[in-house]
């Protein structure tokens, strides 16, 4: 049956909200506060990684739908520094006179950094490929969407004051008018969810008086949700039922995009509640912004280089899938697909090539990729 606007019914939604998570389903959680799963990054990261990935999985499907990580990224020196760069970044955008414009919310009313990841990888190299090279984003990651994801980042700093989004689902369906969701099969309604990763990085401690974000547990799992979340009596529900939980700096939480949710009410006097908000694509999808990864793969290289373990940054920065690519100049060598961006990288660190011939490999293979 195809899902229309007439058929939601916020009784169905509710049904659903009284599902309750299950202890015995997530045994590497440490607790379970308010419907959602907690973890730690020390024991999540010593299961072995089947375990790991398949418990996450579980979470993001037939649990809440949402999990926090806390100790994420264990040394917070980092994210302060990144913190830094954003900072600055913020500070230029605001003197330009720019106006970054936010989703589900005015604009205006809070500071939003687009395409931060590129701009934080050319500005400062170094504490990109630290900061990326994190285990617990790539454990995440990788068990939601596979290899080849595609990492893009938005700093969402919430000023004091600034008001709380409305409830919503994420991208892909979720950036549409219910006209034309109206339009896509139940199927890939089903399908838009698996597509995405949603996440968030505290750079901040986030108390409830900051405005962490709101979240209905378990709403991933009604399936009109993307037609419903626009309607009156869907955000009356979303206001009345949300829960919120408060990170402290270095805290992760990752979520199924379909889980309703929204950026909280700052009700602080002092705090700028910032988030780097990062939202992984599927290898098989689109992502929502335009990243120029041969630009950021040349900027972090000589990073890349000096770093103990540097596979995470590498799967968070360059393209990991072969295709769409020009198979008249760019065929298959050893198999049906021909190297990836990611491949590159991971020879020239075992071919120990200097920056030069790595930049001079980086274009070419670029531009084999071209129709032309």
């Amino acid at each position: 049956m195809p899902l229309t606007l007439d058929g939601c019914r916020v009784d169905d939604l509710i049904a659903v909200l009284a599902h309750r998570t299950d202890p015995a389903d997530h045994p590497l959680a440490s607790a379970i506060e308010q419907e959602v799963l907690v973890y730690e990054a020390g024991p999540l990261l010593a299961a072995t990684r089947q375990q790991a990935q398949a418990e996450l999985v579980r979470a993001f499907t037939d649990g809440p739908g949402v999990v926090v990580i806390r100790g994420a990224f264990p040394d917070t020196a980092v994210v302060d520094r990144v913190t830094a760069v954003f900072d600055e970044l913020i500070a230029e955008q605001r003197a330009s006179g720019a106006v970054a414009g936010d989703h589900f919310a005015p604009p205006g009313a809070n500071d939003r950094l687009w395409n931060a990841l590129e701009k934080l990888a050319v500005r400062a190299p170094r504490e990109f490929v630290d900061y990326y090279a994190n285990p617990v984003l790539a454990l995440v990651s990788h068990a939601w969407l596979g290899p080849g994801y595609q990492v893009t980042s938005q700093v969402n700093v919430v000023n004091p004051g600034g008001r709380a989004q409305v409830g919503h689902r994420d991208y892909h369906l979720g950036f549409l008018p219910s006209t034309s969701i109206e339009q896509f099969p139940a199927h890939v309604h089903r399908l838009s969810p698996v597509l995405t990763l949603q996440g968030a990085v505290a750079h901040s401690d986030m108390p409830v008086e900051s405005g962490p974000t709101l979240y209905l547990p378990h709403s991933q799992k009604y399936e009109a949700g993307y037609l419903a979340t626009g309607r009156p009596e869907f955000r009356e529900l979303f206001e009345q039922r949300h829960v919120q939980l408060p990170l402290a700096k270095g805290d992760a939480a990752f979520f199924n995009p379909a889980v309703i949710h929204g950026a909280g009410h700052n009700r602080s006097a002092g705090i700028r509640r910032t988030a780097n908000l990062l939202q992984v694509s599927s290898a098989f999808g689109r992502a929502m912004e335009s990243v120029d990864r041969e630009r950021i793969c040349a900027a972090i290289f000589p990073a890349l280089r000096s770093h103990p373990a540097p596979d995470a940054a590498i799967a968070a920065s360059s393209e990991g899938y072969a295709f769409p690519t020009n198979l008249d100049r760019d065929p298959p060598v050893d198999g049906l697909a021909p190297p990836t961006q990611a491949d590159l990288i991971r020879r020239a660190l075992a071919e120990g090539w200097d920056d030069p011939k790595f930049r001079a490999e980086l274009a070419a293979h670029t531009d084999r990729r071209r129709t032309h």
